[in-house]
Formats: structure tokens, sequence, C-alpha cells
């Protein structure tokens, strides 16, 4: 796959977290975490810290700490050097969504690893404090914890996931392989999920993807997806709506179930929810 599992007009918004490792593979610095608003508590930053993994994977250390809104608008992403926004916006979500954390995916070719994408998951950061059964929990136990992720998902709240390529791709090779992750997650593909897939598939063929591309999977709800693909800053509209929760449900489990494509992404995303859990 190009880097997958792969991937969405009222405005959403977002806040950071981090990263590590346990790759699987398929196509698919100086750092600042600000603010993640949730039990109405002041804001939180998170500074983060790097270092070198096995497998070109890389781990984040959280340090927790208060801050000011408006410290820092960025959180980059290590390996790739993306830049997410703390703080973000898409079209047909109802509110602001908060950076929870962020990866990468890598296809190996031979021997070579080749980053495809880097990517960055949003919350509605209410989600959070329908998780206080987890609290305490350590980021590998929550990043085992399926029944966490599986409850995450099923949470009414926003969440989008931003992937932003840093290669040029054509669609229809990114296509294939969101589809070759997506297909063998869905047992028994209903009618509508067929139109959903197709829906999905259309998007992608005969559209270069080049390297800066941005795409946009929302949730604003588990049984919806919106789709949204802009090669320059943020979307303005959606385009696509996939109303399949086998589907949805499907490419959420690409990125967070047992062999995420992107574990460097899960693990940022665990690390960030035992942080906030503690």
């Amino acid at each position: 796959m190009v880097g997958l599992g792969s991937f969405s007009t009222p405005m959403c918004t977002t806040s950071p977290l981090p990263s590590k490792p346990n790759p699987r593979n398929n196509f698919p610095g100086k750092l600042s975490h600000p603010l993640l608003g949730f039990h109405k508590v002041h804001s939180l930053s998170l500074s983060t810290h790097f270092s070198p993994q096995k497998n070109k994977l890389t781990q984040t250390h959280f340090t927790l700490k208060a801050s000011s809104v408006g410290t820092a608008d960025y959180t980059e992403e290590p390996a790739t050097k993306v830049k997410f926004r703390t703080s973000l916006s898409v079209p047909d979500c109802s509110t602001s969504l908060s950076l929870l954390g962020t990866g990468y995916r890598e296809k190996v070719f031979a021997i070579i690893g080749v980053k495809v994408y880097a990517a960055g998951l949003y919350v509605n950061p209410s989600i959070l404090s329908k998780l206080d059964a987890w609290k305490g929990r350590s980021a590998a136990q929550i990043q085992d914890d399926m029944p966490l992720f599986k409850s995450f998902f099923e949470d009414p709240m926003e969440k989008s996931l931003q992937i932003v390529l840093v290669r040029d791709v054509d669609g229809k090779t990114f296509w294939d392989a969101l589809d070759e992750a997506i297909s063998p997650r869905i047992k028994a593909p209903t009618p509508v999920d067929e139109s959903a897939l197709s829906t999905f598939r259309g998007i992608f063929q005969g559209r270069p993807l080049n390297k800066g591309t941005s795409i946009f999977l929302t949730w604003p709800h588990p049984s919806k997806m919106l789709v949204a693909v802009s090669s320059d800053g943020l979307p303005t509209s959606t385009d696509a709506t996939i109303e399949s929760p086998n589907v949805g449900s499907a490419l959420f489990d690409v990125f967070f179930g047992d062999a995420p494509v992107s574990p460097s992404l899960k693990t940022s995303v665990a690390t960030g929810l035992a942080t906030i859990l503690k």
C-alpha cells in the first residue's frame, strides 16, 4: 500500500501528542505540545523528547506541564518533520478538535524503508472525559487494550485523521493500498458497504497526490465518515461522505487495531492517552 491503511461544512479544532515501534510494511526537534483542554481543567502542554529506536521507529516521551493558550500552534512528527496544527478545523465538523498523537507510514522495498506519509489523530476533547475507566493505565497497557480503542471509536464525539503525503503518489496506487488494508477487515460486505467503497475509490482514481497533499478522514459519528483532500492548506469542503459503519470501523482498525499500518501513530496516541489519564 502507499501508506495506509488509507483515507474527509461547519468546522472542527485540535491539540498534540507522540509515537513508538512495531513495524509492518505496506505502502501506504524542537517540539512543543500545547493545549489539550478537557474536564474544564486548564489547558495542558506536552513537551516531547525523541530517541531513536530499532526498526526505524521513534518513541516519544512526554512531560506534562501547564501552559497558556497560544503557546504553540504546531507539533512536528519527528521521523518525517511534518508539522501538524495542534488545533484543527475541518469541514462539516461541529466543534474544534485537538491533536492527540502523530506517526508515520513506511513501505519497505527489499530492505529499504521508504516513508510515504505522516498522520495525526485529532479528537473532540470531550471524548477524554468518558475514559475514566482507563485512568492510571500505562501507555503499553492502553496500546494493547482493544476494548479501549473500540470504545474510543464508538463514542459519537468527532474524530479526524489527517494524512500528509511526504512523497508523490498517484491516486490509484494510494487507493489500491488502502483497499488492500480495508477489504479484508470487512468479512461479509453488504450492498451499502460496496457502494461506500465505490464512492471512496472514486475520490482517488485518476487523481495525482503530490507531496504535501493532505487527506482528512473525519468521523462525525461512527456510522459516517467524511473524506476531504487538499493540496494546499486546509480543505474548504468535503469531497465525499461514506455512510457505512463497516467501512468506517474497518478504516479506524487499519490504524488502531491489532496490526496497525502505522505502529508509531498508535503508540503516540496510546502515550498521549496515558499522559492525560494519569
